[in-house]
């Protein structure tokens, strides 16, 4: 599907992480292209109220599979500060488009993808959303809720190892490890827990090869129990699109946005970029 204009959203998810995903990460697009392949860049740097920089990069290759069926593989890198910039993990992302017609007011696409970080111990996350697109007039408008879940496979590696040093563990030492467990992941249900999420923009039509307008994304916490406002994560700003044609025929996407931090809990500002290379 190729009538919707550089990018929307409305997301609903159940997946990766619980905190705001990389400083490079941007809106998700509905849109599937049969037989369309992309590569794509993103740059991302958040800064904290320490005054310490935060960096993020993607690398990434998608393609068109079917007319309702689109693919994306990608890796992370992240720079910490005082750190080097070095892979972080491996991107998994599909879309499945729900609602495709041209003339249809909005255009609907789920969201499955898959996440696995570098560091094993933290185990993999998983993502579900819905993803939409609507057109008013000159405008394009998106909203995006999210549902984010990680998932830590460190508490089953112990057990497992636990039962294979000690065979003749008796039933009262089982007991009493599988409630160390079970505390194991009460105290790290910030981390296991789902999370809900979400993201906006609302952009207006200047030309054919160019949109602006105004974005936003966030975490208010769990999804059936909300952290504290000052808690949350909530940051949105202006954001800039547009398109250009290469002389072989190939277009060029670029997207920035800059975004601003409105609780304790996000960053004073988030600065991003994304070029993506239509072939």
């Amino acid at each position: 599907m190729r009538t919707r204009p550089l990018l929307s959203i409305a997301a609903l998810a159940l997946g990766c992480t619980t905190a705001l995903a990389s400083p490079a990460e941007g809106v998700i697009a509905p849109d599937i292209e049969r037989g369309e392949r992309e590569f794509e860049f993103a740059f991302g740097t958040e800064r904290n109220r320490d005054g310490k920089p935060t960096n993020g990069l993607e690398l990434s290759f998608g393609a068109g599979v079917t007319d309702r069926w689109a693919t994306e593989l990608g890796l992370e890198f992240e720079r910490e500060p005082g750190d080097d910039m070095k892979y972080d993990g491996l991107e998994w992302e599909n879309r499945f488009g729900l609602l495709i017609d041209e003339e249809a007011p909005v255009a609907l696409s789920l969201l499955l993808g898959f996440e696995r970080p570098r560091e094993r111990a933290e185990g993999w996350s998983s993502t579900l959303g819905l993803l939409s697109e609507t057109k008013i007039g000159r405008f394009l408008l998106n909203a995006n809720l999210l549902l984010e879940r990680s998932w830590d496979v460190r508490a089953e590696e112990d057990g497992d190892d636990a039962e294979h040093e000690d065979g003749d563990e008796s039933e009262e030492e089982e007991e009493e490890e599988n409630e160390t467990h079970a505390l194991g992941e009460d105290d790290d249900d910030e981390e296991s827990g789902t999370v809900l999420g979400y993201q906006w923009q609302l952009l207006y039509r200047h030309s054919h090869s160019l949109y602006y307008g105004v974005q936003g994304m966030g975490e208010v916490g769990k999804w059936n129990d909300w952290a504290p406002h000052d808690d949350q994560e909530h940051k949105l700003g202006p954001a800039i699109f547009g398109r250009m044609k290469t002389a072989g025929g190939q277009r060029l996407n670029y997207d920035v946005g800059l975004l601003f931090g409105v609780t304790d809990g996000t960053p004073d500002y988030t600065l991003r970029f994304k070029l993506e290379y239509e072939l």
